[in-house]
């Protein structure tokens, strides 16, 4: 699936026929939007650009040199845009490439970023009239959403920490969910220094237009500002983990303390009965109260024993 944008009579018309190329030339096409392409289309585009596509391993690799290349005529880009589900985050591959001024994406998902800053060139493309100013306005918009999404995140962690503030319910699904906001936090962290390395990487470049670099400027320090609030976010959830595990420790410890506070008191009058119990001459028996006097020894050791913890403050 592919959808084309390109300029007619001042306007954006959108065509998702391929064989329009044939017809327009390298200043009528603004973009060439490609979902999950079929292997006509990448042969098509390939043919009109002059150059080769990336594939969706090739856009997945880590290595630097992978993630962005330029050639005498085309800028090669490989980045993630981070898609947020109900309870965690996944990465999703993309492909920029910008040839003779036009701008290629190959993606195999729909994202909103793409939908949004489509709507926007549509409406008006002299704000956009270079592949170059589609993508800055395509990061422009992939940062706003990210900074939603560390939002999102900063009152989700803040909400665990006024529920163990109140003393809300400890325990493994607490620890299960502050650690999975851990690694949404890593994974949004991740995905903005992949975006501080490629917007690093335009302002380096000579092909990018001399009128973008402000705007360039604005979004690095934008990108900094995010990575300075996942930072403080990371330690705070490690803070949160560090405090609930520090109160589940206080609470089994004052259980065992319950446990080990009555298993003292027992031993005295376990000690007693025992002597008592044995099959020899003992003093003070022989008479109808014994069971009485031995009870009575019984529950003065209980007493003595708890008296002496509460002196000592270990109650």
């Amino acid at each position: 699936m592919l959808e084309i944008f390109y300029k007619n009579q001042g306007q954006v018309i959108t065509t998702d026929d391929v064989t329009a190329l044939d017809n327009l030339g390298y200043d009528d096409v603004l973009w060439i939007d490609l979902t999950s392409p079929g292997g006509d289309e990448k042969r098509a585009i390939e043919a009109f650009l002059n150059t080769t596509l990336q594939s969706r391993a090739q856009a997945e690799e880590i290595e630097s040199s992978s993630r962005y290349s330029e050639s005498e005529t085309a800028i090669f880009i490989n980045t993630n845009f981070l898609i947020p589900g109900p309870d965690s985050y996944t990465m999703e591959a993309i492909s920029f490439i910008i040839c003779e001024g036009i701008f290629v994406t190959i993606r195999h998902v729909q994202l909103r970023s793409f939908i949004d800053v489509q709507r926007k060139m549509t409406a008006n493309y002299r704000t956009m009239p270079t592949g170059y100013h589609i993508l800055a306005a395509l990061l422009e918009n992939r940062i706003d959403l990210d900074a939603d999404m560390i939002e999102i995140m900063a009152k989700e962690i803040a909400q665990y920490s006024k529920k163990i503030s109140v003393g809300g319910s400890l325990g493994e699904e607490l620890l299960l969910d502050i650690n999975q906001l851990q690694e949404n936090t890593m994974l949004v962290r991740e995905n903005i220094i992949d975006k501080q390395r490629m917007i690093s990487a335009f302002l380096k470049s000579d092909k990018f237009p001399r009128d973008l670099i402000p705007k360039l400027n604005v979004l690095i320090k934008d990108v900094n500002s995010l990575l300075n609030h996942t930072n403080f976010s990371f330690e705070r959830l490690e803070y949160l983990q560090n405090t609930v595990l520090g109160l589940i420790n206080l609470e089994q410890n004052r259980i065992m303390k319950i446990f080990t506070f009555i298993s003292l008191l027992l031993m005295p009058p376990t000690l007693i009965a025992s002597i008592f119990g044995m099959n020899v001459e003992l003093p003070v028996l022989g008479g109808n109260v014994d069971f009485l006097i031995i009870m009575l020894i019984m529950l003065i050791s209980i007493l003595t024993a708890s008296f002496l913890f509460k002196k000592k403050k270990m109650l």
